[in-house]
């Protein structure tokens, strides 16, 4: 008998999912709760309605969005064809008429006669085969049978996302790499006492930690360290306090949390709350003065290779041209390069390198997948080019042949490769970037040339890993 695949979401990924799938001679259910229960932000019952912005950012190859979505028509993306037939003038980027785009892609899915569109809400993970695509949006009793399958520490309600900048645009000459608890913070060893822990560890772990309690540690030059004067952490404050916030979808109106806090709503506390929080520069010496900074920001590690730096603590809801503005004002940064930028708001989430294999699927069912933001992608094509791969997945898998990823140099193999091999302990939802690619053997020092470099090696790999695995 042949089997029947529910993909449980409406959205970009599902909607996409679903028809790959059918165009792949499987029978699908579509579910969506939208009919029978709405959400905060959707304004329809459609499929694939927008709900934030009604552009897919840019279409340029030397764009990160560009090169992803350029990949996608090379798969036959149904979404982008919507897209298309929906653009409206916004220069290069891919800008669309909503009403018409989100109706483009409902009579598409729902005409093709191997789906079934059901109106309900999916309270848990249905049986194999599946598909998961319910996005930031997910319903609370969906949201519990993943975490209950998945492990408590599986599944994020509130996302506080801090800004990612390219190692290539920190200026090193101001930025310096060391510990994060460095020499006066390390444990010496004293003959006939033991150990000791230097005075600033004494001032930042003495009364109050408990017995016993130790500083952590960090790898040696772990962290990049943008060090700051008093007039110029004074100056950063002033700017970071009266800059323009976003204001938020009601969706989006998540209760800030100690853990999520704005780094601007930090500030508000008082001059001295950052400096004594997270650019405290307690440890660390500029080792172009050998004095301690007035106060540091860090930058730390996002990926293996060491090309993209997260700054620590600096979650915010500033717009993105105030981001700019204000954190470019830390010494080192002044011509930062910004890969993702920083946010706050209610998002569902899975800890995707902690929960999920590598095609995103179960660990113990590997035709329960999973797509779209669910996953910790952020973006629409992102989200899409999820659902698109996941189906191409779940379809061999039904097959009997195994799932397959498009090489690490594709802008979507490294997206993928980011949501397998990134620290559990700190991750966060990602966008596209070239950030995430593998480096040029030779790269030029032209950042025109070097994107065009990517586009065209990502390009090739992409038709022959397409070509090699019969996708299309």
């Amino acid at each position: 008998m042949e089997s029947v695949v529910d993909v449980v979401g409406g959205g970009l990924a599902g909607s996409e999912a679903a028809f790959q799938l059918a165009e792949r001679g499987h029978r699908v259910v579509l579910h969506e709760m939208r009919g029978v229960r709405g959400t905060a932000a959707h304004q329809t019952d459609r499929l694939a309605e927008l709900v934030c912005s009604n552009t897919f950012k840019s279409t340029e190859l030397t764009n990160a969005h560009g090169l992803l979505k350029a990949e996608m028509r090379l798969l036959g993306s149904v979404v982008l064809e919507g897209a298309d037939v929906a653009r409206v003038a916004a220069g290069s980027a891919l800008a669309v008429d909503r009403d018409v785009f989100s109706a483009t892609v409902n009579d598409r899915v729902t005409a093709h006669p191997l789906i079934t569109v059901t109106r309900e809400e999916v309270t848990a993970i249905p049986a194999a085969p599946c598909l998961i695509a319910t996005g930031p949006l997910t319903s609370d009793a969906l949201a519990e049978s993943v975490r209950a399958r998945l492990g408590v520490q599986s599944l994020a309600f509130y996302d506080a996302i801090a800004p990612i900048v390219s190692v290539e645009s920190v200026d090193e000459g101001v930025a310096f790499r060391a510990a994060r608890w460095n020499k006066e913070t390390m444990p010496t060893e004293v003959p006939g006492k033991g150990t000791e822990w230097g005075a600033g560890a004494q001032a930042q772990w003495g009364a109050g930690e408990g017995e016993g309690a130790v500083p952590p540690t960090e790898p040696e030059g772990a962290y990049l360290n943008c060090p700051m004067d008093k007039a110029q952490y004074e100056a950063f404050l002033d700017a970071l306090t009266t800059a323009d916030q976003f204001t938020a979808h009601e969706f989006d109106s998540a209760p800030y949390f100690e853990g999520c806090m704005p780094v601007e709503e930090m500030a508000r506390r008082g001059r001295e709350s950052l400096r004594f929080g997270p650019m405290k520069p307690i440890g660390l010496r500029d080792p172009r003065t050998g004095r301690r900074p007035w106060a540091v920001v860090q930058l730390r590690r996002e990926d293996r290779a060491g090309r993209m730096w997260n700054l620590v603590g600096c979650q915010t809801r500033m717009r993105i041209p105030e981001q700019q503005r204000v954190f470019r004002l830390i010494p080192g940064l002044e011509g930062a390069e910004f890969l993702r930028f920083g946010s706050i708001h209610r998002n569902t989430y899975l800890n995707a390198p902690a929960a999920l294999t590598p095609h995103l699927s179960l660990r113990d069912d590997p035709q329960v997948l999973f797509a779209g933001q669910l996953t910790g992608v952020e973006g629409y094509t992102e989200s899409t080019a999820t659902g698109l791969l996941a189906a191409i997945n779940l379809s061999r898998l039904l097959a009997g042949k195994e799932p397959v990823l498009p090489p690490p140099v594709t802008m979507l193999g490294a997206l993928y490769r980011h949501l397998r091999e990134a620290d559990p302990a700190h991750f966060q939802p990602m966008n596209a970037n070239f950030g995430l690619l593998e480096e040029l053997p030779d790269p030029p020092r032209d950042k025109q040339k070097k994107r065009e470099l990517y586009a065209e090696r990502s390009l090739a790999a992409m038709r022959e890993w397409i070509a090699a695995n019969a996708l299309v």
